[in-house]
């Protein structure tokens, strides 16, 4: 018998004071009871029970060691559930990272939804532009919007494709562009989570262009670029459903229209598991039905 068990055996007959009910709890024989119970004596060195014909009661040794066993094993005990409640699909805890346009936009009814189904999941969320060490940070997963991911140490799934147009303020300088070579670099908002340039490639599907922006202005916030570009600092290559509500307001407008950045990759991003944890597995299947719908409807 292990020790958990064995002390597990040794703290409920404390409380019973019945080895015949203690083994009726535990689906053990009386004799496998005490057995165990007497292995324990004899490990320990003191004697842990009187034994009568009718009851067992405890020693002082006995009393004072169920005393300092008692709060090691609830901890134990709570350990072991929240391991076990880990590896089921409708218990345990999620923590995930999510850009903060879409976590704030997008995840709330997905989390909803995927609540009223699985209740007993637990969540916690961070919000961050940019890109997190999901495995130094401690999340089960990560929401990403980028390029295709190249991290070989690291494992994703594709949810959907990314559109991204170029916008600017109507009324400003940039709203009649025909082409990006009208634009230079101080004119071209960058998005960067360390304050560099990043390079525009654009496309009209017979050309290509190719821009440095973020010499005037970066930023790792995808909603302070959008309010830069609506106050007519520059233009802005964001995700469309991103811009939404700016461009149904009229506050952006979509310029270079025939011209088209790369798409990006919604993903979700894990830790290296060799086999998704249930709870994690349940909920990536939910975000992959319900993402796209929510994404296509602000857009």
């Amino acid at each position: 018998m292990n020790d958990y068990k064995a002390l597990r055996t040794f703290l409920l007959a404390a409380e019973k004071r019945n080895f015949a009910q203690v083994a009726r709890e535990l689906d053990m024989t009386p004799a496998a009871v005490t057995r165990a119970i007497a292995a324990l004596e004899e490990d320990l060195g003191v004697q842990l029970f009187v034994r009568t014909t009718r009851q067992v009661s405890l020693t002082t040794d006995g009393a004072i060691y169920a005393a300092q066993v008692q709060p090691a094993m609830e901890v134990l005990e709570n350990a072991r559930k929240e391991v076990m409640n880990m590896h089921k699909a409708d218990h345990g805890r999620l923590r995930i990272s999510a850009p903060t346009w879409f976590g704030q936009q997008i995840l709330p009814p997905i989390l909803s939804g995927f609540t009223e189904l699985y209740p007993k999941i637990s969540f916690e969320i961070s919000l961050a532009d940019g890109l997190v060490n999901i495995i130094d940070d401690d999340y089960d997963l990560a929401i990403r919007i980028s390029a295709a991911p190249s991290d070989k140490f690291t494992i994703w799934r594709k949810i959907s494709i990314v559109h991204r147009i170029l916008v600017a303020a109507p009324g400003s300088r940039f709203a009649d562009m025909k082409h990006p070579n009208e634009l230079t670099p101080d004119d071209c908002l960058a998005y960067s989570g360390e304050s560099k340039r990043e390079t525009w490639t654009l496309s009209d599907g017979s050309g290509s262009a190719t821009i440095s922006a973020g010499r005037a202005f970066s930023t790792n916030s995808g909603g302070v670029l959008a309010d830069m570009a609506a106050h007519g600092t520059g233009v802005a290559m964001l995700p469309k459903f991103h811009v939404a509500e700016h461009l149904r307001t009229g506050r952006l407008i979509h310029v270079l229209n025939g011209w088209s950045p790369p798409d990006l990759w919604l993903t979700l991003y894990y830790p290296p598991y060799q086999a998704l944890p249930p709870r994690i597995a349940s909920f990536s299947k939910f975000f992959e039905q319900q993402a796209p719908a929510f994404m296509t409807a602000i857009e």
